[in-house]
Parts: structure tokens; sequence; C-alpha cells
């Protein structure tokens, strides 16, 4: 540390270092707080770039600067890399360079100095910025001029990074706590989110269940009553053509159930074939026409196995609600990207659209509101001449599992 700025002559720096703890007292943050003080400091040492370097746990530090923005500002470094590593690691109290674009202490191998010779920084002054005496970061002054800076600039950079240092050591506390309260609100929101998903997953599986119990009863029990009632009759022969009817109607019906319990068509042939078929099996019963277009090359088949299968979920369900609910005579599936790179699906029908009709559709837009949350994808749901459900899946959420 240099000697206080005592004397007159030291009058108009200690001016300015009034300055300086005025402007430091109104800040709340440190970017703001280096933009405040950088004329004064520009009055002290004249410089082409100036930053801070704070110490951002054991193996890694973080930079705010001023005027030229680099690569060092923009991301964490770690510390076995960065120029000032002998200082942040206490090896040093000080580093002085007449040149750093030749100085091995900055331009070691792997050293992040590449805006050192990006913006000719070949003047440097560093010192130690401590609060309690414990080492909290460093103060960094460059210039383009070699050789610029001298004992007397070392001097002052010190009186500096003394004066600068508890101001954004309580800067960095007050930034950490916001950061720290926003993780925390976050979680707290997804887990929450993911409760209340979980809870509705359960009623949904419930409901399903007892879809199938119905479809099961209303379909393929009734047909089995009907075949059992024919068999039994000794007085009447039996009508094998009429048998042969009622097992083929129940044999569909349960294919279809099964189908729509395991999916074996999406694991064995992937997304667009299991959709096409569920289409196609649905279009033996019903007269509308469809169309299945992947414009992403098969991306949905290379996402994770359980993401996937909820999107298929989703999928089914928006084309069971099309072909049962809104008397479409047109379906359209479609596979892309969105302009943010994000995946896409989009499910579109030419039918009568949800009104009148959202009673019986209310169950089904629930299961796909669950399963969308669930994979932390977003459904959105729109008329226009028909209805189109579009899901969107991040890019950072293709790996998310159930």
């Amino acid at each position: 540390m240099g000697v206080p700025l005592q004397t007159e002559a030291d009058a108009p720096q200690r001016n300015i270092f009034l300055r300086i703890s005025a402007h430091l007292a109104t800040e709340t943050d440190i970017q703001s707080a280096l933009v405040s003080v950088a004329a004064e400091i520009a009055e002290v040492l004249p410089h082409t770039h100036f930053d801070i370097c704070l110490i951002d746990g054991p193996q890694w530090c973080v930079s705010y600067e001023v005027g030229i923005k680099t690569r060092w500002s923009r991301r964490r470094t770690r510390l076995e890399v960065s120029p000032v590593r002998d200082l942040l690691k206490g090896k040093l109290a000080y580093m002085m360079c007449t040149n750093a674009m030749t100085d091995p202490r900055q331009t070691f191998a792997g050293a992040t100095s590449e805006p050192i010779f990006n913006h000719n920084l070949r003047s440097r002054v560093h010192v130690g910025m401590k609060v309690m005496g414990q080492l909290i970061g460093t103060l960094n002054i460059s210039h383009s001029e070699t050789g610029l800076f001298d004992e007397k600039s070392l001097e002052l950079a010190q009186h500096l990074a003394d004066l600068l240092a508890p101001y954004f050591h309580a800067l960095r506390l007050i930034e950490k706590a916001q950061r720290d309260s926003i993780e925390r609100a976050e979680v707290h929101s997804r887990e929450e989110g993911l409760r209340h998903g979980a809870s509705r997953l359960t009623q949904a599986l419930e409901q399903e269940r007892q879809r199938i119990g119905m479809d099961l009863h209303d379909h393929t029990l009734a047909d089995l009553t009907r075949l059992l009632r024919l068999t039994r009759n000794e007085a009447e022969p039996v009508d094998r053509a009429l048998v042969n009817a009622h097992l083929t109607s129940c044999i569909r019906d349960l294919r279809m159930i099964i189908d729509e319990a395991v999916p074996s068509q999406l694991e064995l042939f992937g997304f667009s074939h299991a959709i096409s078929e569920h289409l196609q099996k649905a279009a033996q019963t019903a007269d509308f026409g469809m169309t299945v277009n992947d414009m992403t090359q098969g991306e949905i088949d290379t996402i994770d196995p359980t993401v996937r299968t909820a999107i298929f979920r989703i999928t089914q369900e928006a084309t069971n609600n099309a072909m049962r609910h809104a008397s479409a005579t047109q379906i359209d599936v479609t596979m892309d990207h969105a302009l943010d790179g994000a995946f896409r699906i989009r499910v579109r029908d030419n039918g009568v659209g949800m009104t009148g009709k959202i009673g019986t559709r209310k169950s089904g837009l629930l299961h796909m509101e669950t399963r969308a949350r669930l994979i932390l994808a977003q459904l959105d749901i729109t008329q226009d001449a028909g209805t189109c459900v579009t899901l969107r899946l991040p890019l950072d959420r293709k790996e998310t599992r159930i």
C-alpha cells in the first residue's frame, strides 16, 4: 500500500478521490458504479482499458469493464488461465508490465490474453483489492502506449484499489444475494409446477384408466356378450359370418385400445410413422383427409424417449379431439423449427373449433397441458378456420425427463 495522500501537492488527487467516494455512495450495482467513477479514475491514471477482476469461488474470477468490452467481462474465467492469476492466488502483491504483449506472466500458454493483443494493451498495472485483509480481486489499468506506468502509477493504483474495494465487495454481496434469491424463487416455482403437474398427471392417469374400462365395457364386452348369446342358443344354428363379424370387431377394438395404451409403433418405426398409422386407422371409420409432414429430418426420434412419448401422447390427443369432437374433414400434422430454433409440432384441423364443445374436450385439453408442463414445453391452442394445437420444445429442454 502506498503512502496516504496527505501533502498539499496531493490535494487535487484527494479531491478526485472524494468525488469517487461520492459517486460510489449513490450506485447499487457494480457495472453502474464503475461507469460512474471512470472519468475520475482517468484523471488519476490515463488508460485505454480499465477493469476490476473479482474472485468468484475457489477456481473462478469474474471481470467488470469500462469502455472497451472484451471476453473478460462476457463470461467467467478460470483462475489458472487469467493473466492476473499470480495476484489472485496471492503470489504477487502487484504486477506492472512495460509491454504485456511480450510479458510471459500475461501471455503464458492457455492464458485468456486475446484482449491484450486485440486492443494493444501494452502498459498494464495491477494491484490487489482487499477487504479486512482478505483478497477479493484486482484493479487493472491498461494503456496502448508502451512503458507508460511507473512507481508513482503503482502507488496511485493501490490508493484507488483501497478506496474501491469495500464498495465493490458490498455491491458484489448484494448482487450474489439478489441472484441467489432469484434462483431460489425459480427453483421453488419449478418444484411447485412439477408437484402440480404430477398431481394433474395422477388424475389424468386415473381418468385414462376409467376411459379404458368404459371402452372395454361399451365395445369389447358388449360384442363378447352378443357372441355368448349366439353360441348358447342351441335352438338356432350358429351364423358363422355373424360370429366372424363380431370377433373381428372385438379384435379391432382391442387393438385400438392397446395401441393407445402402448405406442408400439412409436418404438418400432418412429414418431411420423406412429402418428400416420394412428390417423390411418381412424380414417377407416371416419371420412377425412390427413397429412404428416416432418421438416426436421426425424429430429424428434433423436431426443429423450420419455419426452418423445409425451409429445406423441399430446399429438395423439390433439388428433383424437379433431376427429371426435370437431367434425374435421382434414387434419395436418407438421414438425419444424421455430425462429428461435425450438422444435415445434402443429396439429391443424378444419373443424368447428371448440365452440360448443368445450365440455366434451376439456378432459383431453387438460391432459395435453399436463404432459406439456411436465416436459417444460409450451402448448398453445388457437382457432382460425378450425383449431391449431402448437407444441414448442426449446433447444435446452430436449433432454428433459419426466
